[in-house]
């Protein structure tokens, strides 16, 4: 073979020598076919938990504040919360913080609903009127608790839409009683469908009101009187968030007598949304480099089979230089194999990882999602992986002494 051999000419030799040993070349793609597919699955996990935390935070409602018992240390701890979160707190808050609008107080209950012979356990939240629009829920049938409902302790309740399917099926649920703790209430309203925030489902919730909770559900603390599970407060708007966070603390501070550490913690939709996009932006690199170590494998997988391939081809790499094939030739040969394994198993691997992103976001609720630029970057990737991890084999093969490798003939 004299003279200089041309791209097409060695790209069909290689191809040739890669289908002539059809199984080790299948083998060898594999390792890049997981590593690819592992990236680019593992990615799409990512992405989708950190879209599905965003939502679930953006349902929390527009430019609110928390207010929750316990400060960030105690809540890490894990100890039992102080219950000196209360509703004169909820009152005095709405009464003296200038930057905010509105102040929804709240005592949540884990508790077992009737209705006939079928009972759910679900979480009921006593509530006042201001609740709806604090938190931007809305009602799907009927109506939400009044003032008067507030005031006179009715025993009314609103369910969530999941709840209520359980519950009535094909019935409407308004008019309807349902029990809980042995005392019965008549369904007033069905919410319209809100979805989860960290894992509890907003759906299966029971509202009624606040004062009604207390007289007939959960009861006075005995040193605090009515101890809230948290306050829901709406500031005026996005740029007061801020300002109504400071006079909050502040207000709470005074109101606890509060010297040294906080018994209680202010936190804003903003907060939560910063550390969990932080938690999943790191748990997403983690899974990626889990992924890419992966194709490192298959990187490496390649490589080995190409020595072997080296070995075995001694006396085929020593007759073409015998005839004049060049060190250019043999090494570009390598080099081509060693690129047509690795990007043909990255562009199996992409399907394959395509195909699992999807079916995990058809069957679950994690809307998975994988970026067209990660794609082209995963593809490249193996591409490049088949060049760096094939250039030792490819040099010791063009660097063989034609006579020694005619020896073994």
């Amino acid at each position: 073979m004299a003279g200089k051999v041309s791209l097409k000419e060695l790209l069909l030799m290689s191809i040739k020598t890669l289908t002539s040993n059809k199984l080790r070349s299948s083998l060898t793609m594999l390792g890049i076919v997981i590593g690819n597919a592992s990236v680019i699955t593992l990615l799409g996990v990512g992405k989708g938990a950190q879209k599905l935390a965003t939502n679930q935070l953006s349902n929390l409602g527009a430019n609110v504040l928390f207010v929750v018992p316990g400060n960030n240390d105690t809540r890490r701890r894990g100890v039992a919360f102080p219950r000196n979160l209360t509703l004169k707190d909820a009152i005095a808050i709405r009464e003296q913080v200038p930057t905010i609008e509105q102040v929804a107080p709240q005592i949540s209950s884990s508790e077992i609903i009737q209705y006939k012979s079928k009972s759910f356990g679900s979480t009921v939240l006593g509530v006042t009127p201001d609740f709806l629009t604090v938190r931007s829920f809305d009602i799907a049938k009927g109506r939400f608790i009044t003032n008067k409902d507030q005031s006179t302790a009715k025993n009314v309740a609103i369910i969530g839409h999941e709840l209520n399917n359980d519950l009535f099926l094909n019935e409407s649920a308004l008019g309807k009683n349902i029990r809980i703790k042995d005392q019965s209430f008549q369904i007033i309203g069905v919410m319209e469908p809100k979805g989860a925030v960290f894992g509890s489902n907003q759906d299966k919730n029971i509202y009624i009101p606040l004062k009604t909770m207390v007289n007939k559900i959960t009861g006075k603390d005995p040193n605090y009187g009515i101890s809230l599970s948290f306050i829901s407060i709406k500031a005026k708007d996005s740029k007061a968030i801020n300002a109504a966070k400071f006079q909050v603390t502040n207000l709470l501070r005074q109101r606890h007598k509060i010297i040294k550490d906080d018994d209680f913690a202010v936190r804003s939709q903003k907060d939560a949304l910063s550390i969990v996009t932080t938690i999943t932006g790191g748990l997403t690199l983690m899974l990626g480099a889990i992924g890419g170590i992966s194709l490192l494998v298959g990187g490496i997988g390649i490589m080995n089979i190409m020595l072997v391939s080296v070995s075995e081809r001694t006396e085929e790499i020593g007759l073409r230089k015998a005839i004049g094939a060049r060190d250019t030739d043999i090494l570009l040969q390598f080099l081509i194999e060693s690129l047509i394994l690795a990007a043909l198993g990255g562009m199996l691997g992409t399907i394959l990882g395509l195909g699992t992103v999807n079916a995990i976001k058809i069957t679950t609720s994690l809307p998975a999602n994988i970026e067209t630029k990660v794609i082209i970057f995963t593809v490249s990737l193996s591409g490049s992986i088949g060049l760096i991890f094939g250039v030792l084999p490819a040099k010791r093969a063009a660097k063989l002494d034609p006579i020694v490798a005619l020896r073994s003939l």
